[in-house]
């Protein structure tokens, strides 16, 4: 099967649960330090405590169904599970889709998504409930959930907060602001999007962030980053304001 998706027919998901956290050991399989895919090396973060993060979902079917996991567990495609490239496993975490309001609770048993603008890959049923299956993609946060910490009921992002929310391409952060205005006369012809440079200080340190934004959707964020790798630009990621 070189292709995925979702299955040939309708589904009933209704009765498709949140996964629920409980303290659980660290897989045998699935968290080295830091391993290599497509020539690229990831590091495996030693817990999940305090994740959070926004970026884009995407999601995987029927082309892994019935595989092994990263973590040598069998994927489900209708079970709430998600593969993540440097949290442990497992780890527990919450779903918002920033578009929608929606919530899932998944369990993080495998690696990846290895292209270069996701942030997590959720499971068919997951990205079924979170109504994202047909795009494709969705903008999400993702927060670690710490099973021996009991939950407030209230826990989550608001979808109300989310409102008007901007998708952006950091394409390089510096010391040096004209380093930062170095890379930003580079790349002005690679996209009609502006590109402007934000400061940043904390801790009595100043970072200058070279960003293109706001973009319309995620296939413009792709297209752009396409257009950065034919300039020799491949370190970009993804960010939601």
């Amino acid at each position: 099967m070189d292709r995925d998706g979702g299955p040939q027919g309708p589904v009933d998901l209704s009765q498709v649960a949140d996964a629920v956290p409980r303290e659980e050991s660290p897989s045998r399989y699935g968290n080295p330090d830091s391993y290599v895919v497509l020539g690229r090396r990831y590091h495996t973060l030693s817990s999940g405590k305090g994740y959070s993060e926004r970026g884009i979902a995407s999601w995987y079917g029927t082309k892994f169904h019935g595989r092994y996991t990263s973590s040598r567990e069998v994927y489900d495609m209708y079970a709430m599970t998600a593969a993540h490239r440097s949290l442990p496993l497992p780890t527990y975490v919450r779903v918002t889709n920033l578009e929608n309001g929606r919530q899932v609770i998944v369990r993080v048993n495998d690696r990846g998504p290895f292209h270069q603008n996701r942030l997590i890959d959720l499971s068919y049923a997951a990205a079924s409930r979170l109504g994202i299956v047909a795009k494709g993609t969705g903008l999400v946060e993702i927060e670690a959930i710490d099973p021996s910490v009991p939950e407030l009921e209230e826990a989550g992002p608001a979808y109300a907060e989310s409102a008007g929310i901007g998708l952006y391409l950091q394409v390089g952060a510096f010391a040096e602001a004209e380093n930062a205005r170095r890379l930003g006369r580079r790349i002005e012809g690679a996209s009609e999007t502006p590109v402007y440079i934000t400061r940043l200080v904390s801790d009595e340190r100043q970072l200058y962030r070279v960003r293109i934004g706001p973009l319309g959707d995620v296939q413009a964020a792709d297209r752009l980053v396409d257009e950065l790798s034919r300039l020799g630009i491949g370190d970009s990621r993804v960010v939601l304001e």
